[in-house]
C-alpha cells in the first residue's frame, strides 16, 4: 500500500502522522511511504531522515493526497484537506467529528474510510490511541492552569503550590480517566490541594489507593460539582463520553459564583467542551475571560510539545497503521478494535456516538459497504 503523510496545516500544530522510525517499519513491510517536504519539521526530523528511512518526498499536499491509498495524519482534516480526499481511500487520524458537522459534511461527501484514533478500542475496552495524548495533555493542564493563574495573566495571582505559612491553590479535576488522572498527578506534585470528581465509585477507589490519600475523591453530582467549583481555584475539565460531545458539566450560572481570576481549563475541548462557556482558542491566543474567569480552552494541547507527542502517538498507533497498511479495510472487517474507530465509510456514518451527537443516521459496517 502506498501511504501519504501530509504536512499538519491547523493553526500552532507542529506534530507530524508518522515519525521516521515508524516510516522504517512500513517500509520494512513492503509499503510505500510518501511524505510532504517538511512535514516533520516541528519535531527536527529532516526530508533526509525520512529518504534514510525509505520514504519518497512530496512537494505539495497535493501530490499526497492525490497518491496514496491511506492518508496518516495527527489533528482532523481542514476543509481543503478533506476537498482532497476519494472513494476508496483510507484517512487514519484524530477526527472528534461529534462536535463538528462541517467536516463530517465533508468527508461524507468525499466517500473515504475515515478511523478515528479516539474510538479506536482495546480488549481492556481502553482507548489506546486516545490514552498517549491525553497523558499530555493531563499533564499540560496544570501547567497552563499555574501560566493562567498568574495575576498578569488575569488570574487571582497564586502560585499553586503555595509556601511554607500561605494555602495552596485549590484545584478540581472533574473525570478520573487518562487525562484526570495525569492531570492529579501535576497538581499533587507541585503541593496543590486536589479533589477528583468522577461518577464510577470503584475508579474513585483506585484514585485513592493510587494518590495514597493525597487527593479528595467525590461522587460526580450536581451538588458535588457546584461545591467543589465555587471554592475552587483551578477546575479542569477532563471528561469523556468516547465519540460523542462532552456533557456540559460547569452551566454559566455556576460560573457567576466561581472566584474572581480562577481558571478553568477545557481539555475536552476537541469533543466541545465541558463548560456552557467553552469555545476553542488557540496557543497564540489561548486564555479568554468571561465572567471573570479564566478560560483556557486549546484544542491541540499537545501540539505544542509535538517531539514527546509524535513519538507517543507513533507508538500507540503504529501496530494499527501496519495492519490498515497490509489488509486495507479487510483490517477492519476481521478486528472489532479497528472497527470501533470507523466512524465514516463510503458516505454513512459508522460510529453510533458519532451519529447520535450529530442527529444523523447510524449505519454499521456491515450494511455500510
Amino acid at each position: 500500500m502506498r501511504i501519504g503523510v501530509p504536512k499538519e496545516i491547523k493553526t500552532q500544530e507542529y506534530r507530524v502522522g508518522l515519525t521516521p522510525g515508524a516510516v522504517r517499519e512500513y517500509v520494512a513491510r513492503g509499503h510505500e511511504v510518501v511524505v510532504e517536504t517538511g512535514a516533520g519539521a516541528g519535531i527536527s526530523a529532516t526530508d533526509e531522515q525520512y529518504k534514510t528511512a525509505g520514504a519518497s518526498i512530496a512537494a505539495t499536499a497535493e501530490e499526497i493526497f492525490g497518491a496514496a491509498d491511506m492518508i496518516v495524519k495527527v489533528k482532523e482534516p481542514q476543509p481543503q484537506e478533506w476537498a482532497r480526499l476519494r472513494p476508496k481511500q483510507i484517512l487514519f487520524t484524530y477526527l472528534h467529528l461529534a462536535p463538528d458537522p462541517e467536516q463530517t459534511k465533508g468527508l461524507l461527501a468525499s466517500g473515504c474510510s475515515a478511523i478515528a484514533y479516539e474510538t479506536v478500542t482495546d480488549e481492556r475496552g481502553g482507548l489506546p490511541l486516545l490514552a498517549p495524548m491525553s497523558e499530555v495533555a493531563g499533564r499540560l493542564s496544570i501547567e497552563a492552569a499555574g501560566e493562567a493563574l498568574k495575576r498578569y495573566r488575569g488570574g487571582r495571582g497564586l502560585l499553586l503550590g503555595g509556601v511554607p505559612g500561605v494555602a495552596p491553590a485549590r484545584v478540581v479535576v472533574i473525570g478520573g480517566g487518562v487525562v484526570g488522572t495525569h492531570a492529579a498527578r501535576m497538581a499533587v506534585g507541585l503541593g496543590a490541594e486536589v479533589s477528583i470528581i468522577d461518577q464510577s465509585i470503584p475508579r474513585l477507589r483506585q484514585l485513592d489507593e493510587l494518590f495514597g490519600g493525597r487527593v479528595r475523591t467525590r461522587v460526580s453530582t450536581l451538588e458535588s460539582i457546584e461545591q467543589e467549583c465555587t471554592n475552587a481555584d483551578v477546575v479542569i475539565g477532563a471528561v469523556l463520553v468516547p465519540g460523542a460531545s462532552a456533557p456540559k458539566l460547569i452551566t454559566r450560572p455556576m460560573l457567576k459564583r466561581m472566584r474572581p481570576g480562577s481558571v478553568l481549563v477545557d481539555v475536552a475541548i476537541d469533543q466541545g467542551g465541558c463548560f456552557e462557556t467553552s469555545k476553542a482558542t488557540t496557543h497564540d491566543n489561548p486564555t479568554f475571560d468571561v465572567d471573570g474567569v479564566i478560560h483556557y480552552c486549546v484544542a491541540n494541547m499537545p501540539g505544542a510539545v509535538p517531539m514527546t507527542s509524535s513519538y507517543a502517538l507513533n507508538n500507540a498507533t503504529l501496530p494499527f497503521g501496519l495492519a490498515l497498511a497490509d489488509k486495507g479495510m479487510k483490517a477492519v472487517q476481521s478486528n472489532p478494535h479497528l472497527r470501533a474507530g470507523l466512524n465514516i465509510h463510503e458516505g454513512k456514518i459508522t460510529n453510533e456516538a458519532v451519529a447520535q451527537s450529530l442527529g444523523k443516521n447510524w449505519t454499521p459496517f456491515d450494511m455500510a459497504s
